[in-house]
């Protein structure tokens, strides 16, 4: 069957199978940008996404069904959240359409003619690729960038950009399911960011070794002319690093290039900081983005702008004006003095510091941490007991039920009775929280005025945030 790596001229017609993930959501809008019609199919359909493609005017269809391809596409663009035993991907081959990933489809329109910056890594890459296209916009160079959410500056997710810089999340994940390689290895970096490496997407990696492999192949893929912007102190990065033939900057603490949280104003929720390279300041800046792994995410992004050549000025500037993520220490609402989070973090290593940047935030106040294990990772037992250490700077913890392990064998799961045995054996308040309806119902009784409620999923967490926003305002009066 024919597959297309280059996309019709426009104003073709596309569909995007999957168009509700954050990458394909983004690539909709750029395509409709350039004139195409553009259609979609999902099965989950919820804000920040839906809202987002409802506002370009794209219409998404609900289900995986063969009658999404009535109207015989010109090319179909397949997520790789589709399995090929799918209705409408099994119609797709029956009916000869042509076909291909949103990952090649990005690089051969886009990526290929453009000094790409590639952001990647297990933690931190939506963030850091935000605040560096924020950079890069700052210095006037006019970036197109795909960002894996949706950043509060530009309330999209990607743009096609009018200068020669893009710069794009470079997802580790599968392409497709046509595709097993990591989406990461069709992008065409001049540059690249490496945060971290970590054992993630258990789903399809059966090791750290096998996430290590995939990595290597972005390492080894950037020019000798180009730049890799590595965070040394991780000994998997630089691992991973060692065959890349080009310039490699070393950030992190004690490296080249490095930083220092200045000060951390609670009433404001900003972060004052400064960036050194080889010891000399390059500059201090202030930014909404706080805690310590959120200065590192700083630091990679301001030497990726210093490379394209931004001034100490315009990074400032570029800072000052960045205005965050949503789903990343999102703040939803303050009813009844009690302050509401939505935070993406689910890996235990972004649990951790996202609660401890949460402590700096807040200062002394208490805090909730609600958790729903959806990923593919933590519904499985692998990380079980590093959640306990993760969980350790929250005050009172409550613990959804792992989404839907059908598929995952009995003895692998991921258990919350346990998790809350050890963090009760830790001095930390833990408790199964039953339904969404039962877990609303306990915060809104028992939260005090100046508490911070952290609610941590990778989904839609069954529209808690809005019932506990409601719940409280009903009980407060606010």
């Amino acid at each position: 069957m024919p597959r297309v790596e280059a996309a019709p001229e426009a104003p073709a017609h596309l569909h995007l199978m999957g168009i509700c993930g954050t990458a394909m959501g983004a690539m909709a809008g750029m395509l409709k940008d350039v004139g195409y019609t553009i259609t979609g199919s999902d099965t989950s359909i919820y804000p920040p996404m839906s809202d987002y493609l409802a506002g370009l005017g794209i219409p998404v269809m609900q289900g995986y069904v063969a009658s999404n391809l009535d109207d015989t596409p010109d090319l179909v663009v397949v997520g790789n959240v589709i399995r090929k035993d799918y209705e409408e991907p099994t119609a797709m081959l029956e009916r000869d359409l042509p076909y291909t990933s949103m990952p090649a489809l990005l690089g051969d329109r886009w990526l290929s003619r453009a000094h790409t910056v590639v952001v990647a890594g297990t933690h931190g890459k939506t963030t850091t690729t935000a605040i560096t296209a924020r950079l890069l916009d700052a210095a006037g160079l006019e970036p197109g960038f795909l960002i894996g959410g949706v950043a509060k500056n530009w309330e999209r997710t990607a743009r096609a950009g009018k200068g020669t810089h893009f710069v794009v999340e470079g997802d580790e994940y599968d392409t497709a399911f046509f595709d097993k390689r990591p989406k990461f290895v069709h992008y065409h970096p001049r540059t690249a960011i490496l945060t971290s490496v970590e054992f993630d997407h258990a789903d399809i990696y059966a090791d750290l070794d096998a996430v290590k492999a995939s990595f290597r192949l972005l390492t080894s893929s950037i020019p000798e002319d180009g730049l890799l912007i590595a965070r040394w102190d991780d000994e998997n990065v630089r691992d991973v690093s060692a065959d890349a033939c080009c310039t490699i900057w070393k950030y992190g603490p004690a490296q080249s290039w490095d930083g220092r949280i200045d000060s951390i104003d609670t009433s404001t929720g900003t972060m004052t900081f400064t960036v050194t390279r080889d010891g000399v300041p390059v500059g201090t800046f202030t930014s909404s983005m706080v805690g310590e792994h959120n200065l590192y995410n700083q630091v990679a992004a301001c030497a990726a702008a210093v490379r394209q050549g931004a001034t100490p000025a315009q990074i400032a500037e570029g800072f000052a004006g960045f205005q965050g993520i949503k789903r990343r220490q999102e703040v939803l609402g303050s009813p009844g003095e009690v302050t509401v989070l939505d935070d993406f973090a689910h890996h235990p290593t972004a649990v951790k510091v996202t609660l401890h940047a949460l402590r700096q935030r807040f200062g002394g106040r208490r805090v909730w941490a609600i958790f729903e294990p959806r990923s593919a990772t933590s519904r499985r037992a692998v990380f079980q007991t590093a959640y306990a250490e993760a969980f350790g700077e929250a005050d009172r913890v409550i613990l959804a039920p792992a989404f839907d392990t059908s598929r995952i064998d009995e003895d692998n799961r991921f258990s919350t009775e346990q998790l809350v045995h050890d963090l009760v054996e830790r001095g930390v308040e833990a408790s199964l929280g039953g339904s969404v309806d039962d877990i609303v119902a306990t915060v809104a009784a028992q939260a005090h005025p100046h508490d911070v409620v952290a609610v941590l999923s990778n989904g839609a967490f069954g529209g808690l945030h809005k019932k506990l926003l409601d719940a409280l305002a009903a009980r407060f009066g606010a």
